[in-house]
């Protein structure tokens, strides 16, 4: 039975796992999450289908099962799989998106490697998802197209089908002209892109760049820029933006430019972090620590998200303030990447160093300065570190969204807590009641951690009851409406 709503996505929305020679399909563990978001839209349709990539040694194999029907909370729709080998996945994957997109997306410029990019294989793949795509999808159904390693499918699918309704979500920042054009491929990105029905962002900021970008290649229509949420407008926040053009006309076709951040489940992650078995494990913290106040910094070893950075502004900080010294503990969570990747190669030993760095010059018997974790922390025990500390330190030098900002928040129903939050992570448009900081600045970064070392409890309270009612009002449940909205029939219902 042909699909109403197939999902593009790279990663499977299930867990695949060995029992007793069996392969079993399981649930993801955890309901916060974009994939579990994503599967809570087929309970609109009558069918959904969602396409992703397995790896394969031999995708020719007759035998591979590249359609598997699965049944579980969400309901019951077709997985289609796409046999990938570890060449394709290494070229795709970890060479051209990772090495040539990420670096610019991010405004990395100097990170950008195009030498080793094979172009041809990353149009195969993408050719190959629009193409399972096209074969799940009814007439008139809506295909959802999910992040930039999958930039070219809308394209592809446009001329494989043109009955269909597509929309092409972005995860990352998306960067102005100057940077995005330095892709070789920009026209070819841009034109798949302009093929879709609808093109969403995060923030107002990177919809507004989208636009520029279309502006400044190709002779494009752009409708009169409205004004932007002002949910989404707080002052001395760099990446606030006040009027976007919400739709781009091009050779006839018109595209909805939409803004609208991804949330999380805030009534799940409240829950988690009220439970007796949760608060246990928070005072258990609290106690270890002693008399110490506990920062905690979550994020995956990259180098977008400034972790050596982080940790020599805490060097500084305890180095012209003595009085800290036994007083502040820094609980860092980096969770390694792919050490075989070059985009990573280096950055996880340079966090390990400095590290040791601090531990060597400030620790003593009875005081680790900072502890590292470089494994990730299975979310109910996170949820606990959220509950325990005292200063969540969150200062990527560019995020698209940044989860673990609102994670903390949605924890904190005791309102105690204070937020470091980078200007330059999307968050931050939402989130303005943090103690914003400036990562390329040293002193906006020193000084943001010590105020909110020092913050009184009067003032905890106030940023974080205004940033939870944002974080609420705007949960991943508001996201999935104004989706639903972007490709929706006035009926609600999922159509063309």
């Amino acid at each position: 039975m042909p699909s109403d709503l197939v999902i593009v996505y790279h990663r499977q929305p299930y867990e695949e796992v060995e029992e007793n020679g069996r392969t079993v399909f399981k649930e993801n563990k955890s309901p916060n999450g974009i994939v579990p978001t994503l599967k809570s839209f087929f309970g609109r349709v009558d069918k959904g289908a969602w396409v992703a990539w397995k790896l394969s040694d031999t995708p020719t194999d007759p035998d591979f099962e590249r359609v598997v029907e699965i049944e579980d909370s969400y309901g019951t729709y077709s997985v289609s799989r796409l046999p990938l080998t570890e060449a394709q996945v290494k070229s795709f994957y970890h060479v051209t998106s990772k090495e040539a997109f990420w670096p610019i997306l991010h405004s990395f410029k100097e990170k950008y490697d195009y030498d080793p990019v094979d172009w041809p294989t990353f149009r195969e793949v993408n050719w190959a998802f629009a193409e399972a795509a096209a074969n799940e999808a009814a007439q008139g159904a809506v295909v959802w197209v999910h992040d930039y390693n999958l930039w070219l499918v809308p394209g592809y699918l446009r001329k494989l089908r043109p009955d269909l309704r597509i929309s092409f979500f972005h995860h990352t920042p998306f960067p102005a002209a100057d940077m995005f054009n330095v892709l070789p491929w920009r026209r070819e990105i841009m034109e798949s892109l302009l093929a879709a029905d609808v093109v969403g962002f995060h923030i107002p900021r990177y919809a507004a760049n989208f636009v520029g970008v279309a502006e400044s290649l190709f002779d494009v229509q752009t409708g009169p820029r409205q004004p932007v949420n002002p949910d989404f407008i707080r002052e001395h926040v760099a990446l606030s933006e006040r009027r976007v053009a919400q739709e781009v006309t091009w050779q006839g076709h018109r595209v909805h430019v939409q803004a609208s951040p991804v949330g999380v489940d805030m009534d799940y992650i409240a829950g988690r972090a009220g439970t007796e078995e949760t608060r246990a494990a928070a005072q258990a913290i609290r106690e270890e620590l002693g008399d110490v106040s506990m920062v905690l910094s979550v994020g995956r070893t990259d180098y977008t998200k400034g972790g050596t950075d982080q940790l020599m502004s805490f060097e500084r900080v305890l180095d012209e303030n003595p009085h800290l010294h036994g007083k502040v503990r820094l609980l860092h969570v980096s969770v390694s990447a792919n050490r075989n990747m070059t985009v990573y190669e280096g950055i996880q030993n340079e966090i390990e160093q400095t590290v040791g760095r601090i531990n060597g010059r400030f620790g003593t018997f009875d005081w680790t300065p900072v502890t590292l974790f470089s494994r990730a922390i299975p979310f109910d025990d996170l949820v606990a570190y959220y509950r325990a500390a005292d200063v969540a330190w969150i200062t990527p030098l560019a995020d698209g969204m940044n989860l673990v900002a609102k994670e903390f928040a949605a924890c904190r129903s005791d309102n105690r807590g204070a937020l470091v939050l980078s200007e330059f992570a999307g968050a931050a448009v939402e989130m303005g009641s943090a103690v914003l900081a400036n990562p390329f600045s040293h002193k906006s970064m020193d000084r943001a951690l010590l105020q909110a070392l020092e913050m009184s409890e009067e003032e905890q309270e106030a940023r974080m009851k205004d940033m939870r009612a944002t974080i609420a009002k705007y949960d991943v449940r508001a996201w999935a409406e104004d989706q639903m909205a972007g490709f929706s029939g006035e009926d609600g219902q999922i159509a063309p």
